[in-house]
């Protein structure tokens, strides 16, 4: 078995673009959670809230030429995965190119505007809007097919398109396509664009937060006064690495990947089961080779939905007991859906090294309904530990763990 190390990271979310912007809004408690005005024009839609990326814009030497094939998923995955790439010190290395090199990569769905096009030309019969790329936009492997061919990778592509575990599974896939000697090199990672079709699928489950006029105060997992989740948009990209090929070059080591555990609940499409979600986190502790006692932060899928946030606890103390710190990122940035897992993991990782873990926002009064855990609250913690573990949970009953260790 190869090991497997973080050599490389970026991403973009409604709380910044880099770890430094990103860590001021945590210690500040300053969410990244907004009302969008444009959503007011659809009718019968509860909710306006969402996580925005403010700042996002592709450089100039993303000519028209290449930008044509890529929505803003596309573009999410694409430009983070570039960026880490060059923070590995490999956007140039022969290893990209070589075959030794490939992608892992989720998101919910392809870019929404190019899936609104065809929605026209199936409601309205006509093909008007549509071009030879509106399928590239729209499918939903154009985020690792985009990033394949932009870097001219030529090992395998895996694509992870599981709603909320898109990015866990592609950093876990990554991993075993390397662990078991099948590549040298993954660019892993997930993306999601905003779009008001994804808070609407909420809707209609009733699970969306509607404190419109109050969105700094929402959304509040395992609170007892949360009232459902808000959707955010992001893109992240975590470089693995085969171990003995990231030492030869010297290359700045983050964190190595130890564990991962996924499985599936087989009974409900958006029902969760704690029974699969504690079987899952138990297959990352076994794969990792370590004991629950030695995780000293456990990054929380958290979405403030009841269903979700009660059996996700309870998961989560059948497995650690009640001593295990735990806090939720989607209280700061929304759910950003494809993104997450991939946000999540960097995110636990930058806090592991840093020995600085950020509060769940908004949450002043876990509901007893939900595991009794260490819930940091109102404000971050210090915490010395050498493992930490990323948990998300998907529709379909998908439930994934990884397990970080810190490199020493």
């Amino acid at each position: 078995m190869k090991r497997v190390v973080v050599t490389g990271v970026a991403g973009f979310s409604p709380i910044g673009n880099s770890w430094e912007d990103i860590q001021q809004r945590l210690k500040q408690m300053e969410t990244g959670i907004c009302y969008v005005e444009d959503w007011n024009k659809y009718e019968g839609l509860n909710t306006r809230l969402a996580g925005v990326i403010t700042d996002f814009e592709m450089p100039a030497h993303f000519k028209r030429k290449t930008l044509r094939s890529m929505g803003r998923v596309a573009q999410l995955a694409v430009l983070s995965a570039e960026r880490a790439l060059e923070d590995a010190g490999l956007r140039d290395a022969e290893v990209l190119t070589n075959g030794e090199t490939g992608v892992s990569f989720g998101s919910s769905a392809g870019d929404s505007v190019a899936i609104g096009d065809f929605g026209n030309m199936l409601i309205n019969h006509s093909c008007d809007g549509l071009n030879a790329n509106s399928y590239i936009k729209m499918m939903a492997h154009t985020s690792p097919v985009n990033i394949g061919v932009y870097f001219g990778l030529k090992g395998r592509v895996i694509t992870t398109s599981s709603a909320c575990t898109s990015g866990s599974q592609g950093i876990g896939y990554a991993y075993e396509a390397i662990r078991y000697g099948h590549q040298t090199v993954m660019v892993s990672g997930g993306s999601e664009g905003l779009c008001a079709t994804q808070a609407a699928v909420f809707d209609t489950l009733y699970a969306t937060s509607v404190r419109n006029e109050e969105p700094e105060k929402t959304p509040r997992p395992f609170d007892r006064d949360r009232d459902g989740l808000v959707i955010g948009e992001g893109g992240c990209t975590l470089i693995l690495e085969e171990l003995e090929h990231a030492v030869a070059r010297g290359a700045h080591i983050y964190a190595e990947l130890v564990g991962f555990g996924t499985n599936s609940d087989g009974s409900h499409v958006t029902q969760p089961s704690a029974a699969t979600m504690e079987g899952a986190m138990r297959k990352a502790l076994s794969d990792a080779g370590v004991d629950a006692a030695e995780i000293g932060y456990v990054s929380a899928h958290g979405t403030a939905t009841a269903r979700g946030d009660v059996a996700e606890s309870v998961a989560t103390q059948a497995v650690f007991g009640t001593e295990t710190p735990i806090s939720s990122l989607k209280s700061f940035t929304g759910h950003t859906l494809g993104a997450c897992g991939a946000l999540e993991a960097w995110l636990s990782i930058e806090m592991m090294n840093a020995g600085w873990f950020h509060a769940t926002a908004n949450l002043t009064d876990p509901d007893e309904a939900c595991g009794d855990l260490d819930y940091i609250m109102h404000e971050g913690r210090r915490i010395d530990t050498q493992y930490v573990m990323s948990n998300n949970f998907a529709f379909g009953g998908i439930n994934t763990s990884l397990i970080f260790k810190r490199w020493q």
